[in-house]
């Protein structure tokens, strides 16, 4: 099983990234990380809202095109925990609402339109009673690429957990996550040494903002206010 802290360690730009697991006491646990290249991308923090969190502009003045980083990356529906890394959450969030499902929402979007990079959409969904869902929608690598889905279910694992990130490197293009999100042991911490040590593990040239719930607590570290 993967050691989540050596993974993280070892990939200076895995992009944005979202665990989900159970912890040893039975406790959901979800984090998100965003990471930046350019300055419009750091130029950002994490702030809770009534139902979750949203990015926000650290300083306005300096802020370019707000539209593929300023969103809500984790909103609550009830009992449901929606993470995604883009205005997806709130797709997500509208169709179970309304009572439609996590694939009726997915499938009315598509990675991001920033050639040639194409980022692609993670999601991830905790239901009640811990069963999680995970997906990426990632450009297929064509000159005028197509979207390929893919969805990962999983029951909750005590103990266990699994993640996913929008990239595994840099590169030119950067490369997409392939292949199945990795199963990582959830360390037993309290939620703000967990948020410690996973933002120790993120490269501190690259890293921009952290979220992570675990149990009742929900903690945010952001990069510019360490300033």
């Amino acid at each position: 099983m993967t050691d989540i802290f050596e993974y993280l360690a070892a990939r200076p730009y895995p992009g944005r990234g979202i665990l989900i697991g159970t912890s040893p006491d039975g406790s959901p646990l979800c984090a998100y990380f965003i990471m930046g290249r350019s300055a419009n991308s750091r130029n950002r923090v994490f702030e809770k809202t009534g139902d979750g969190i949203r990015t926000r502009a650290f300083d306005e003045a300096k802020m370019e095109d707000p539209s593929l980083i300023i969103y809500h990356p984790v909103r609550r529906l009830g009992r449901t925990l929606v993470v995604t890394n883009g205005d997806q959450t709130d797709t997500i969030r509208d169709y179970l609402e309304s009572g439609g499902s996590v694939y009726d929402a997915l499938a009315s979007r598509e990675f991001e339109p920033d050639a040639p990079n194409y980022t692609p959409r993670i999601s991830g969904v905790v239901f009640p009673g811990g069963d999680f869902l995970l997906s990426i929608l990632r450009a297929d690598g064509a000159e005028a690429p197509a979207c390929e889905r893919f969805y990962f279910t999983y029951p909750p694992r005590t103990g266990t957990g699994r993640f996913i990130s929008t990239y595994e490197g840099f590169g030119g293009p950067l490369p997409s996550f392939s292949g199945e999100p990795p199963a990582f042991a959830v360390p037993g911490l309290e939620a703000e040494p967990l948020a410690e040590r996973l933002w120790a593990c993120l490269d501190a040239d690259n890293r921009v903002s952290l979220y992570v719930a675990a149990g009742a607590r929900e903690i945010l570290i952001n990069k510019n206010k360490e300033r």
